[in-house]
């Protein structure tokens, strides 16, 4: 593959192209700063105004949230896999019907592989803007989001309403519901009763994983993050690994599915057969299906990235009771 070819495959963190009007919580006071980002894949965003970087099926998507202080990302479920590692900033997550089931923050460099199946929300609880990267399973995002349903009602005072079919509506834009189309139903009582309610016990030692202890674990190899064996045992559609330069070395990769990087520290050099590129933090870099490579930190000092690489399982479940 040519350096043309290969650079039409990285996203670059000032190239990112955010959507503020992704979600249907876009204008409902306390979630109307936040920005979203689809770098690999078509995403979640229930809105056309979405822009998509790479569309390459991977098996999984890569995106990304900006957000500034005190602005939250309203509760939500998946019905796949949805991965978070923090790029910039300080992050509290929290999960349940209200949101009150369970939290944990996370710092810069940490991951968190949250439980499908419940409802999760999160806050940028920094002093700056702060950004989050997401991994989600499947090439159709699981079909969409599921919302709690205070968030549904808090957008009618909004101006937005979501059809059933997922598609945003902005009433401060003019629009509304096309003749015919019904609004998104808001999940009874019963049905919400098949959404568990882990406690912080429950959920933080089997699907968070620390920066520094991922340094620890990659000090003589790549710490294996999410799989099958990993230190986050599971099988969502995709493996997750954690690289840091004393775990590089120079040895020549291959997979056979796409593989995804995504610098945390430092500067890091992908060489292939015919070119060769440089990765920062925020960047992200598709690699084709069997292609030779080596990724290597480009200076001394501090370096860590993560990888993502499909596997070709179904984008399954994550959380069990």
């Amino acid at each position: 593959m040519t350096p043309q070819e290969m650079e039409a495959r990285i996203v670059r963190y000032g190239d990112l192209q955010p959507c503020k009007t992704a979600f249907i919580d876009a204008h409902t006071p306390g979630s109307n700063q936040k920005e979203n980002f689809t770098i690999i894949g078509g995403g979640v965003s229930e809105s056309p105004d979405q822009h998509v970087h790479i569309s390459i099926p991977h098996g999984f998507n890569i995106g990304a949230a900006g957000q500034p202080p005190k602005c939250r990302n309203s509760l939500h479920s998946h019905r796949t896999a949805e991965v978070f590692f923090v790029l910039k900033g300080r992050w509290r997550f929290f999960w349940g019907r209200y949101g009150d089931a369970g939290e944990v923050t996370l710092e810069e460099g940490d991951i968190f592989n949250i439980p499908t199946g419940i409802f999760r929300g999160f806050e940028n609880i920094g002093t700056d803007y702060g950004m989050i990267m997401a991994i989600l399973g499947g090439d159709d995002a699981g079909g969409g989001v599921i919302w709690a349903p205070q968030v549904i009602e808090d957008a009618k005072d909004h101006g937005l309403i979501l059809s059933e079919k997922g598609k945003l509506y902005d009433g401060k834009k003019g629009e509304a519901l096309p003749d015919g189309v019904k609004p998104m139903p808001v999940l009874t009582d019963q049905e919400l009763k098949t959404f568990p309610e882990p406690t912080t016990a429950d959920v933080v030692p089997n699907y968070v994983a620390r920066y520094w202890d991922l340094v620890a674990l990659a000090d003589k190899q790549p710490a294996k993050v999410i799989g099958e064996n990993a230190k986050l045992r599971d099988k969502p559609g995709f493996e997750v690994d954690f690289i840091t330069q004393k775990s590089a070395g120079d040895t020549q990769q291959r997979h056979d599915n796409p593989a995804v990087l995504m610098p945390v520290r430092g500067h890091w050099k992908v060489t292939w057969n015919d070119g060769a590129a440089t990765l920062a933090p925020g960047d992200t870099m598709s690699v084709p299906e069997n292609t030779d490579y080596t990724v290597t930190p480009s200076m001394t000092g501090e370096s860590a990235i993560y990888r993502a690489v499909g596997t070709g399982d179904p984008a399954g479940l994550t959380w069990k009771p």
